[in-house]
């Protein structure tokens, strides 16, 4: 198989060599030339022709944003992973990134001990990503997305009809996921009745300024989520990067609850930790949604679900970034339907009102 092609974009040359020396590691990766600035990388992509780009986003000369739009417009289908600081600024312009069309981004290593930590922090992080939006170009023994770690179950058996309004959606997402959220939000409809509470496994800052972008895209107010807060109908909250998010009933109010427990499937805030207690609280009243993510978080909140005869839906393969998460939840049978993106709000609001009206249907025909 060929080796995965890779041009580093940035005007640290610390960061350059760092960035080097951890792909060099890998035998599936080649590190094909090295630009200082976005100027110098739109010069070099026809020269060393690389299957992906990263690109740092604060750079002289031609920023990365800038260097991104140029990309789009004469390499439309060149991999690009944003390289971006922990800090507002560095969210912001992310999210902006992803927007324009960059595939994924990760963030630069920050308050580690020493060299070798911050190449284990990118192994973890930047190499994974690689191999993901090139896996045309890897073995399967280098890379694994989706559902190929577990065997496929049998579905589950049918549930019992399902009486009840649906009271509260949860989602979860990762990989992909700002995208498609904005998608999925742009789509809601202005009454929406019910509160959503979701997950995306995203670092601190970074998970207000994704909260912020929702908004201005979606009738749907979305909040970061925060200690205490309660849920109210017809507005989002986001779990904050680095903690776990709950629901909670308080008297005759529902709650938010944040907490710093273990990570689960390495994440916190967790797919799995957010939909185990949705399903302790509403029971059968849930609309659980899977969207695009590596990884498997999700599968154990969605058996929860599945066992207290929640609804599931998940995104399908065609239009996920990477079909782990749904497809996890998929092949283990517990999805009432698996869609494509541009169909998930609908099915969302559709489940939603017609949960609704069921029981003012059958209250008319009690009084007849």
């Amino acid at each position: 198989m060929p080796k995965i092609r890779v041009l580093v974009v940035d005007d640290a040359v610390v960061v350059r060599k760092l960035i080097t020396e951890t792909l060099r590691r890998d035998p599936d990766l080649e590190v094909v030339g090295i630009a200082a600035n976005g100027k110098i990388a739109l010069q070099k992509i026809p020269q060393v022709n690389p299957d992906l780009v990263t690109l740092d986003i604060e750079m002289p000369e031609l920023d990365g944003l800038g260097t991104l739009r140029e990309i789009r417009k004469l390499y439309p289908k060149l991999a690009v992973i944003m390289f971006s600081t922990l800090t507002q600024k560095g969210a912001v312009a992310t999210l902006e990134a992803l927007s324009l069309g960059a595939n994924d981004y990760v963030t630069k290593p920050a308050n580690v001990g020493s060299v070798t930590e911050a190449m284990e922090r990118l192994e973890q992080e930047l190499i994974p990503k690689i191999k993901v939006h090139c896996r045309h170009l890897c073995s399967t023994r280098t890379v694994v997305t989706s559902t190929e770690l577990r065997p496929a179950r049998p579905s589950s058996p049918p549930l019992p009809p399902r009486a009840g309004p649906i009271e509260i959606v949860c989602l979860g997402t990762s990989t992909g996921g700002p995208n498609a959220l904005a998608e999925v939000f742009a789509q809601l409809p202005a009454n929406f009745s019910v509160p959503i509470v979701l997950v995306q496994h995203m670092p601190p800052l970074f998970t207000a300024m994704l909260a912020e972008r929702l908004t201005k895209l979606s009738p749907v107010i979305c909040h970061e989520g925060a200690e205490g807060q309660v849920i109210e109908h017809g507005h989002a909250y986001i779990a904050p990067g680095g903690r776990h998010m709950e629901v909670q009933r308080s008297g005759t109010r529902t709650t938010l609850h944040l907490h710093d427990g273990t990570p689960e499937n390495s994440c916190r805030p967790a797919v799995d930790v957010l939909f185990r207690s949705v399903a302790a609280v509403y029971g059968s009243a849930v609309l659980g949604v899977v969207m695009t993510g590596m990884g498997q978080d999700g599968l154990r909140g969605c058996e929860i679900l599945r066992e207290k005869c929640g609804h599931i839906v998940v995104q399908d393969e065609a239009t996920s970034v990477v079909w782990g998460m749904p497809g996890f939840v998929a092949k283990a049978g517990y999805a009432d339907k698996i869609l494509p993106l541009n169909q998930l709000a609908g099915e969302i609001t559709r489940r939603v009102r017609e949960s609704q009206a069921r029981p003012k249907a059958m209250a008319g025909d009690l009084k007849v």
